[in-house]
Parts: structure tokens; sequence; C-alpha cells
């Protein structure tokens, strides 16, 4: 499996990029997991009052939902992408927000400051709104998800970190 974060600051352009990756990747064939880290206080998938819900709050510290289209697993804690790699048996993972992990990324902003404070020695592009103004910065191509994904596939394709599965 083929890994790419893509990471920023807040309304610089990360979701859309991500979206427009994980649509072109999918166009040529590939199977496509994503993964999004968030640090919003209130954020919770499961719903209050419904039986999943009842079944945490009794002290499962895991359930998993099986329906018809789809399944769901909650953790009643934060688990770290580096645990959660092995539920994926994608070509190609997605993941939008900082994981921490050593692996290549697209860093987006709206400035060259918000590049620089992003950016590391696994930074392959930078995208997103600074795309609207810079063709290139510090060496590295900067690349228009709305409009040039093709490119960006591209390099993802290229640059993209493999990741050895433990299963």
């Amino acid at each position: 499996m083929k890994i790419i974060t893509v990471k920023g600051f807040k309304k610089t352009g990360k979701t859309t990029t991500c979206v427009r990756i994980i649509e072109e990747l999918c166009r040529r064939g590939y199977s496509v997991g994503s993964s999004k880290d968030t640090h919003f206080e209130g954020f919770a998938m499961d719903q209050e009052n419904t039986d999943s819900w009842r079944h945490a709050k009794a002290g499962a510290s895991t359930v998993i939902i099986s329906g018809l289209r789809e399944t769901d697993v909650l953790f009643q804690r934060r688990v770290e992408v580096r645990d959660l790699l092995d539920l994926y048996n994608e070509d190609f993972l997605v993941t939008e927000g900082d994981t921490g992990l050593p692996i290549a990324n697209i860093v987006t902003g709206k400035t060259t400051e918000d590049l620089n404070r992003r950016r590391d020695e696994n930074t392959i592009a930078f995208s997103g709104i600074i795309a609207g103004e810079l063709t290139e910065y510090d060496g590295l191509p900067v690349i228009d998800a709305t409009r040039e994904i093709s490119a960006l596939a591209d390099r993802i394709e290229e640059k993209a970190t493999e990741w050895e599965q433990r299963r």
C-alpha cells in the first residue's frame, strides 16, 4: 500500500485536495482508503441513545456495527493512524491531517509562511489556496488540485510512501 498525507492549517484547501486526489486515483483504477485526523473537541461519530452508543456507555471499549452497506468500528479512545494502517487493504491511503508518520506529504497553505511551518523532509509538493499564486516554491512544485489534478496524481504515484503492512 502507498500512503500520502495532506497537511496544513485550517481552511487552506486540505479537504479539497484530498477529495480531488481520491477521485483521480480512483479514476486511474486504484482502490483508495482515506483517514482524517480532527482536533474538533465535540467530534463523535456515534449519536446519543443509539444501540452502539448504549453499548459503549455500558463499558464496551470497542464497538463494531455491521450494517447492510457499511461496517463501523468505534474505539472509545483516540487511536493513532499508525495503529490503524493494517485495517486498510487498498492500493493507496490518503490521510488528511498531520499523522506524525515519516511519510510523503503534500502541504497546503495560504502563504509561504504556512508552507514553511508545515513542510518537512518528506514533503513532495505544495497545494491549496497558495496554488493560485505560485507554481514552484523552494524547489518543490505548487500544484492546484482543482485544475492540475493529473500532475498531482502523477507525483503521488511516483513519490508516495510504500507502507509494509504487518499482517
